[in-house]
């Protein structure tokens, strides 16, 4: 019987969490009982994007299971090194989009800049779409934010701030006061909008003090979490989640459409609701952006569509995601539709 890994004893400090962390392929197949995968684990060199993923999300992994949805997410496996036509180092095209090289800001749709606020994260999500980023000399976070609050003196069009990364809840509190205590000059930004994983993969990051700050900032803000399977939630999540719409977050999910995480139209149907129980609506669904290396997670659009068309018939119209993709020099992201 496949059961779930036995949840340890853990420190209920962010940090301490994000250091308890796994980074060889084979001490985590070893403790999930998965040696007859150790085959076709791809070994990576330190300098490339290794596997890197907290005890505390391989406590929701399913002992025995091969397939397991969280572990297809982290594990490196020898596909990744097979050279696919199309999937590039740069596929949504950040570096054409930069403000001006070396600041980490991207502005590709009017009215919002996307600031690159570190290049760490808990979790090395093996499709993720800046895997080849060049965050060493990409930061907004440097210089206690000097490019970014001189970018966005000098641009009053722009009412809303996105971050991203890497993972930007990476930083400490501190440093992202730095960033909002720096805005309150600019009475023309309204929103502050962040993508992060870290509610989902390392809940406790939610702390007092985090609350604290984020529930101060008089914008209207947005959470938009990444979660990819509904196994990924358990009560610490739900716990951080909460704590966030209690701060006045609007909560929203964006996942990535996985061949063998999350592409049958049961996985979907079960994200959305969970999503729903944690007060998080599904907000995109997004084809695999053509990175290299994630190319065996690619679905097919004709299947996307078909499992978005099962998905209508099967959900209320707000649990169903708008499926999309990201297409380099666009002013929006696409739809993904029939031909």
């Amino acid at each position: 019987m496949i059961t779930a890994t036995p949840r340890s004893t853990h420190s209920t400090d962010w940090r301490r969490q994000w250091r308890d962390c796994i980074v060889d392929p084979h001490v985590l197949l070893a403790e999930l009982g998965l040696g007859q995968l150790r085959e076709r684990v791809a070994i990576s060199p330190p300098h490339r994007f290794g596997l890197r993923v907290p005890r505390v999300f391989v406590a929701r992994m399913r002992r025995g299971d091969p397939h397991d949805p969280l572990l297809r997410q982290v594990l490196p496996l020898d596909a990744e090194n097979h050279l696919v036509a199309g999937f590039g180092l740069d596929p949504v095209g950040d570096l054409a989009a930069r403000a001006s090289p070396g600041d980490g800001v991207l502005h590709k749709y009017a009215g919002r800049a996307l600031l690159v606020a570190t290049g760490s994260c808990a979790v090395h999500c093996r499709y993720c779409f800046r895997r080849h980023f060049p965050y060493a000399e990409e930061t907004a976070a440097r210089d206690r934010w000097a490019a970014t609050l001189r970018f966005l003196r000098e641009h009053p069009d722009i009412d809303e701030v996105i971050l991203s990364g890497g993972d930007p809840l990476s930083l400490s509190t501190q440093k992202l006061a730095e960033l909002t205590d720096g805005m309150r000059e600019l009475p023309w930004i309204t929103t502050l909008r962040i993508h992060t994983r870290l509610p989902v993969v390392l809940p406790a990051r939610i702390d007092a003090e985090f609350i604290d700050w984020i529930g101060r900032i008089e914008l209207s803000k947005v959470v938009v979490i990444h979660a990819n399977h509904s196994r990924e939630f358990d009560t610490d999540v739900d716990r951080a989640l909460r704590h966030l719409r209690e701060a006045d977050c609007v909560l929203l999910n964006q996942s990535v459409l996985l061949r063998g995480v999350n592409d049958s139209a049961q996985a979907l149907v079960e994200l959305s609701r969970r999503l729903l129980r944690g007060g998080v609506v599904p907000y995109y669904l997004h084809a695999l952006d053509p990175v290299a290396g994630a190319a065996h997670f690619a679905v097919e659009d004709s299947r996307a569509i078909e499992l978005c068309d099962q998905l209508r018939t099967s959900l209320p119209g707000y649990l169903v995601p708008r499926l999309v993709r990201e297409v380099a020099g666009e002013s929006s992201k696409s739809p993904v539709e029939r031909c």
